[in-house]
């Protein structure tokens, strides 16, 4: 499986690309930065980064393209341009067809270091100790998108299990006609039990009690 992970920003957008399966060692295909000037048009920058992320797609020619879910609950502005170029980097994607996963910092963080409240140096640490690197990557969002990677290819396999369950659960159950009940129930009944449609249903009645004659007992 190869993996592009893009850490999205208008500055500075990460990109990695990282190959392997889950359980196995990875191997990094390569690692960058797109990069804007922060005094360009939002438009021009924009495309700068569509750009940017081409020139990935066809170089490394990734399966899945895993993408940083953007939240924040303080700096407004600096939210609006990473999901700006979030949805850039989705876009390149679909466009070509390739699945894109969206996770969030907690979750990359905990996949890679097994806590979802690490910090950016204990990422750039076991992003360098899981791909056997000589030293952390520069900067810090590069380093991010090599960690996204990481965790598509880890937690891939547990969610398309996760899909493929859902799937089979929202799929309609069979309904079997009525006649073909009817004749599965009497077939599970044995001879004694099945009714004989030729006879009428007073036939079917067991013969009652002899009485016995007056002034006799029974």
């Amino acid at each position: 499986m190869r993996v592009l992970g893009v850490d999205p920003g208008l500055t500075r957008c990460g990109v990695g690309v990282v190959e392997g399966v889950a359980g196995r060692p990875l191997t990094m295909i390569g690692v960058g930065v797109v990069r804007t000037p922060a005094d360009a048009d939002l438009g021009h920058r924009l495309v700068a980064v569509e750009q940017g992320i081409e020139r990935w797609l066809d170089e490394h020619r990734p399966e899945y393209v895993a993408v940083e879910r953007v939240f924040s609950q303080h700096n407004v502005r600096t939210v609006m341009g990473t999901a700006q170029a979030s949805a850039v980097a989705i876009l390149c994607a679909s466009r070509r067809g390739i699945p894109v996963a969206l996770h969030t910092p907690s979750e990359v963080k905990a996949a890679v270091t097994g806590s979802g409240r690490a910090d950016k140096a204990q990422v750039g640490a076991m992003v360098t100790r899981l791909l056997r690197l000589a030293a952390p990557p520069k900067p810090a969002d590069a380093a991010d998108a090599l960690a996204l990677a990481i965790c598509h290819i880890w937690r891939a396999p547990a969610q398309n299990r996760l899909q493929q369950a859902v799937a089979r659960a929202a799929q309609p159950v069979p309904r079997t006609p009525p006649a073909r009940q009817a004749a599965t129930a009497r077939q599970s009944l044995s001879p004694q039990q099945a009714p004989n449609p030729q006879q009428s249903p007073a036939a079917q009645q067991p013969p009652a009690a002899p009485h016995a004659p007056k002034g006799h007992p029974a």
